[in-house]
């Protein structure tokens, strides 16, 4: 099968579109990935990227083509810019392309309009199409602070019911996505198929159960993006609650818009419990893992927000550890459902720490660890989804 891959991010940036394609590789598929040029998070264009270097490149075994794209920077005005400039190149490109496809899949992120050149193909060549809903538009501005009111959020919205119903099959990696798309969009349930992400098979290989430790300090590790909708603050403040603990310390990873404020907070609060490491590519991301004593997952309180799961969930599940968090609705429910930690109502500072102290000083690390591992096997494993993607491109 001939399968056309729409997607903004590939590698070099850290998404798992590039597991997925490369397993249909191994399955003999032939993959080819239409995306931009990579920039993501920091969103200065990568070295060895510009100036039209490769432009075209098989990573893989994967055919990757990579469309003009402004680099993300900082700012409204330039993060539009790339948004847009990868929805046109790459509409542009695709209203050329003369090789012929099975099959077309969209990794949909942010923004909504990645999809575009998706639905040009299919229209195109009469072809289906899936997309994979990763993040829900208009809703991701709603989040960033855009009314829901005002003349931008009303045209998103009719651009993304648009590119929704254009969909022949919309796979949701959130079982609370259903429903909204169903009642915001019109779209017929039956063509929504819930397929949760897995995790990066570094984490699965790897024992990063953690033993004993003999200074008796309780490493608690934040991994990924530092933006607005991360609420990373959460944590900082709890730290600074639990500031006479001197057996609890804070480890966070990671790069985003939200950054330079959370190290003012640490600042301001003069704290000593806090550790910021910055991005870390994911090979060395084990050594991390093995370090915490448990993860944590913080999310700012938004009712769309909620529906969604963030990916280092799985992640966190794979490696084994404990998960406490500060998160409502769908990854609240899945710490209950799989045992696995604590959780705490969003952006509940004093209601986190709470659930620190009770774990720091609890017994139940590891039966968290186990039921996090147990959990993963059975819901998300890279296997499963594979399998189930597989078919449904078939059918």
């Amino acid at each position: 099968m001939k399968i056309l891959v729409i997607c903004q991010y590939y590698y070099p940036e850290p998404f798992r579109i590039q597991d997925i394609c490369e397993e249909m590789v191994k399955r003999g598929h032939e993959v080819t990935v239409v995306t931009g040029l990579p920039n993501y998070p920091m969103g200065e264009i990568y070295d060895g990227y510009r100036h039209g270097e490769k432009r075209d490149e098989i990573i893989n075994g994967v055919n990757v083509h990579r469309c003009f794209t402004f680099g993300r920077k900082t700012g409204v005005i330039r993060r539009f810019l790339n948004y847009y400039s990868y929805s046109i190149s790459s509409y542009l490109y695709i209203s050329h392309i003369r090789e012929k496809f099975d099959v077309v899949f969209v990794n949909q992120l942010s923004p909504i309009m990645m999809a575009n050149a998706g639905v040009k193909y299919k229209r195109r060549r009469n072809k289906k199409m899936i997309l994979y809903c990763l993040d829900l538009w208009p809703e991701s501005l709603a989040v960033g602070g855009i009314k829901r009111a005002s003349p931008l959020y009303k045209h998103y919205h009719k651009v993304s019911k648009k590119i929704y119903n254009c969909a022949d099959t919309i796979f949701i990696s959130s079982k609370l996505f259903q429903n909204y798309l169903s009642k915001e969009f019109d779209i017929s349930p039956e063509k929504i198929i819930y397929l949760p992400q897995f995790a990066e098979e570094i984490f699965i290989k790897n024992d990063l159960i953690k033993e004993g430790d003999k200074k008796q300090i309780t490493n608690f590790v934040f991994a990924g993006n530092i933006g607005s909708a991360q609420s990373v603050e959460t944590i900082i403040e709890s730290a600074n609650i639990l500031r006479q603990r001197t057996d609890i310390h804070f480890h966070i990873l990671g790069d985003g818009s939200s950054l330079k404020g959370c190290k003012s907070l640490v600042e301001k609060f003069a704290l000593t419990n806090v550790t910021f490491y910055g991005r870390k590519p994911l090979k060395d991301m084990v050594y991390y893992y093995k370090m915490a004593d448990a993860m944590l997952i913080t999310m700012v309180k938004n009712p769309t927000l909620s529906l969604t799961l963030p990916g280092k969930v799985q992640s966190y599940l794979a490696a084994g550890k404990p998960i406490i968090g500060a998160i409502d609705g769908e990854g609240a429910d899945l710490i209950h459902r799989a045992q696995c930690g604590y959780c705490s109502s969003a952006e509940d500072s004093k209601e986190l720490a709470l659930c620190l102290l009770k774990f720091t000083d609890g017994n139940q690390k590891k039966e968290f660890s186990f039921n996090a591992k147990n959990y993963y096997k059975h819901y998300f494993s890279k296997e499963r989804f594979i399998n189930e993607f597989e078919k449904i491109l078939y059918e």
